[in-house]
């Protein structure tokens, strides 16, 4: 079975080898039809405490490290890359 794979942003990395990270995802009201922000924060093992807070990161699911971390931190994502251009002329 494939593991999980979650985009957020780092919230807090006071933790010794733990940041928490939320997760935002947008859903659709079952009634009005509006869409929404639903949230939620996974502590993610950060094993080199390299992660700071404000950083937007990709966690994975892993087996259970400790009572509340269930996700390590695979790579950094980032934000500030400009798409690059194709140039027809």
């Amino acid at each position: 079975m494939p593991k999980r794979v979650l985009t957020g942003q780092i919230v807090s990395d006071k933790g010794d080898k733990t940041v928490v990270v939320n997760v935002e995802r947008k859903v659709k009201h079952p009634l009005y039809g509006k869409i929404i922000r639903r949230s939620k924060k996974y502590h993610a093992h950060d094993e080199g405490n390299e992660y700071k807070a404000g950083e937007t990161v990709r966690i994975e699911e892993t087996a259970p490290i400790s009572k509340l971390k269930t996700w390590k931190v695979i790579e950094r994502v980032d934000t500030h890359a400009t798409p690059e251009r194709a140039d027809n002329a």
